[in-house]
């Protein structure tokens, strides 16, 4: 089988085609899946950078969420299985013509949608159901701030949240991608490049503060964050894209009665992320069978194209998900 792997540490220079790897074999709980599509991801771009190595076990093919049809199973899990086609959650191993996941993390391809547009779910939707609804116990008639919100975590947390009776703002850097999150159902964008978001949020908010942060850049955000929290408000950390470390005034959490969490979703066992996925099954499952809310796909590389998948993902260019396909 063609698989993708990283001949070393570096920019997307560093991703090479194999083109002769060997099938690997489901183990007990697991299933092959014959992939058809793979959702790219940023975590991926950190571990081909050396920052987000795969954990202990796991296979260093890249790849964090796979659509496909199930083609041969392991142990302990039925034949009836073989034949299905699904979206999984994988721990690695997801750019690759076949790949491994645990039977518990994998879901029917919602009604409507191509493999295409399933295999930019699952990453996602795991991450933002988590962050937003478990950790950041988002609920109807609340408000919520999503930074980036025209990046694949972005758009599903802003049609998410909406979906769930949410007021969304987001935060995105340019006026065209703030016209991308307001069409997906967010009250207000701010471009963060030309306006201050502690400032608009107070603005948009008479002054209150919002009720939920989901956040990914950290650094200096984590205390304008902070800022623009109302009272009872929670701040979910999920990624830092300029750094972990900041200076922070923590009067207003105890004030204000903040809550600041956050969470990685890869290093937890397969019955944590099952217990998502059975979740996700009852809650959202039948809103993307409605068509309620869906995946929004920016691009489609084929596999050997994976180099110029990461440089767009690492540009920011996009909208939505970028999506390697290995078939047509």
């Amino acid at each position: 089988m063609r698989q993708i792997r990283f001949a070393g540490a570096g920019g997307p220079e560093v991703i090479v085609l194999d083109a002769e790897a060997v099938v690997p074999k489901p183990g007990p709980g697991q299933v092959l899946v014959a992939v058809h599509a793979a959702g790219v991801n940023r975590p991926d771009c950190l571990q081909r950078a050396g920052k987000y190595p795969p954990p202990p076990g796991a296979t260093d093919i890249p790849g964090l969420e796979i659509a496909g049809r199930i083609v041969a199973v392991g142990e302990g899990v039925s034949a009836s299985q073989i034949g299905r086609e699904i979206c999984a959650l994988t721990i690695s191993g997801g750019y690759a013509d076949y790949a491994i996941a645990d039977v518990t993390l994998c879901l029917p391809v919602p009604k409507g949608l191509s493999m295409i547009e399933a295999a930019g779910i699952p990453e996602t939707y795991f991450t933002v159901y988590d962050n937003v609804v478990t950790r950041g116990r988002l609920t109807a008639g609340e408000t919520i701030l999503v930074h980036g919100g025209s990046s694949g975590i972005g758009s599903t947390a802003i049609q998410l949240a909406c979906a769930f009776g949410a007021t969304v703002h987001a935060t995105a850097g340019t006026d065209e991608k703030c016209a991308f999150c307001v069409s997906l159902g967010a009250t207000a964008a701010i471009n963060y490049r030309t306006q201050d978001f502690v400032a608009e949020i107070k603005r948009l908010t008479g002054g209150q503060g919002v009720d939920v942060i989901l956040d990914m850049v950290g650094g200096a955000y984590i205390q304008r964050n902070i800022s623009s929290l109302a009272v009872e408000g929670r701040l979910v950390q999920i990624a830092f894209l300029q750094t972990p470390v900041a200076e922070v005034n923590f009067m207003p959490v105890m004030l204000r009665r903040l809550t600041m969490t956050g969470s990685t979703l890869r290093p937890r066992s397969v019955a944590l992320k099952a217990a998502i996925a059975e979740r996700l099954r009852a809650e959202v499952w039948p809103l993307l069978d409605a068509g309620t809310i869906r995946p929004v796909i920016d691009r489609v590389f084929p596999l050997e194209e994976a180099r110029a998948a990461h440089a767009l993902m690492e540009s920011s260019a996009h909208s939505g998900k970028i999506i390697l396909a290995m078939q047509s």
